[in-house]
């Protein structure tokens, strides 16, 4: 199955949910945001997403400050 990543193609081999793609790329213990197909990924739904064929997915780097 292949998916765009930051612009990137990669092929998976099954679908994977949001949240083992996180694990897979591994960066669970980095800050960021998730945008799928332009639309923001809520955290709390990471789990449960399903990544699909053609699915664009584009990952922010949170960044502190004041």
């Amino acid at each position: 199955m292949e998916i765009t990543i930051n612009g990137k193609a990669h092929t998976i081999e099954q679908p994977l949910s949001l949240l083992e793609l996180i694990d897979y790329l591994d960066i669970a213990e980095q800050r960021f945001a998730i945008e799928i197909n332009r639309e923001l990924i809520p955290r709390s739904t990471f789990e449960h997403y399903t990544l699909k064929p053609g699915d664009q997915i584009e990952i922010v780097g949170a960044i502190g400050g004041g």
